[in-house]
């Protein structure tokens, strides 16, 4: 039996409209499917007939498939000569740890492509009126991790260069250590009231965006109850969304 194909698709930010065409033809052309716990449902109504579908979600500390079974599940059903269709929220490259599972599939002598999807870090700020550059207000953009790897505990990043050499700064996965978060960037220098917004479930009909400073925004986020999954955004840009939310207003 020849080895079928795996697709590592990004399935977006949650609006199931900002699907890629390229993505949806793996989708609709999959004999398997394994998919994350944020990608919109209705994107698995395209499959076609027959099709297997997979849960392999994540919530913080419960993982309904740990790491190492996604990579043999994805060798396994591939083997078998299963056209496989790996959906991952947002964008795979970016902490969807595609290169781990794409270098199990060539270690496997597996065919495979990586497709892009749009990432919520740029994606949810858009949808809550925030630009993430502006030519008046911010001219780089970071995105990162709020969890690295736990030998490495809270304090791995560059908090420095952070603070003082990046415009904009969107931290995935920060909700649990939005204070750590605001303590090392003014302690390392960015002014306390720099303009700060959580964007919880963004691109969705449950959007919910909360503003403040780096001072106030961990309180803000507390009264309003602001859980994950939710974008933190640093910068100037943010006042932008009095102007052009969009969104919300609809």
């Amino acid at each position: 039996m020849s080895k079928g194909k795996v697709y590592l698709v990004g399935a977006g930010p949650g609006d199931p409209r900002l699907m890629t065409i390229y993505g949806m033809e793996c989708i609709k052309e999959a004999d398997v499917i394994l998919y994350d716990r944020l990608i919109n449902d209705e994107l698995l109504n395209y499959a076609k007939e027959g099709v297997e579908l997979i849960f392999c979600g994540k919530l913080p500390g419960k993982h309904e498939l740990i790491q190492e079974q996604i990579n043999e599940l994805l060798v396994e059903k591939a083997m078998a000569g299963n056209i496989v269709t790996r959906l991952k929220g947002g964008d795979p490259c970016i902490f969807g740890r595609v290169g781990e599972e794409a270098e199990i599939l060539a270690n496997n002598g597996i065919k495979f492509e990586i497709i892009p999807g749009v990432t919520s870090g740029i994606a949810a700020p858009a949808y809550a009126g925030i630009p993430v550059t502006h030519r008046d207000h911010a001219t780089s953009f970071a995105i990162v991790t709020a969890h690295g790897r736990e030998d490495k505990g809270n304090d791995y990043l560059n908090w420095s260069a952070l603070a003082t050499g990046i415009d904009t700064i969107a931290f995935y996965m920060g909700v649990g250590n939005l204070s750590h978060i605001c303590h090392m960037l003014i302690k390392h220098g960015r002014n306390p009231e720099t303009p700060a917004a959580l964007i919880q479930w963004g691109t969705t009909t449950k959007q919910k965006t909360v503003t403040g400073t780096l001072e106030t925004i961990e309180a803000i986020a507390q009264a309003e109850n602001i859980t994950h999954p939710a974008i933190v955004l640093v910068g100037d840009v943010v006042q932008l969304r009095e102007k052009i939310n969009w969104f919300e207003k609809e």
